[in-house]
């Protein structure tokens, strides 16, 4: 079962949420969301873990639960939704002028 963690403090490590989340079962992967232009934390991670007895006892016991001064918001991940893709390309300032 995948777990959308959200409402991180910068400071949080993927350490951090593996520590975290090992008191509730067995974590497969933990993917904390960088920019990558910046390549700082975007404040939220996913959490896999196989068990879906621990994962929602996990998700039970650390929604709200206090992390680096911020309160985690906890819940199954949804779906990525599918968003539309932008046509075109390259520098538009020309569009249609002939030289």
């Amino acid at each position: 079962m995948k777990i959308y963690v959200g409402n991180l403090s910068f400071e949080t490590t993927e350490n951090d949420l593996q520590d975290l989340f090992e008191q509730h079962g067995t974590v497969n992967e933990v993917q904390l969301m960088m920019d990558r232009f910046t390549g700082k934390s975007r404040g939220f991670a996913f959490i896999t873990m196989n068990d879906g007895a621990q994962a929602n006892a996990a998700m039970g016991a650390l929604n709200g639960h206090e992390l680096n001064g911020r309160a985690l918001s906890v819940n199954e991940a949804r779906p990525r939704e599918q968003r539309p893709r932008p046509q075109g390309g390259g520098n538009r300032s020309f569009a249609g002028k002939r030289w």
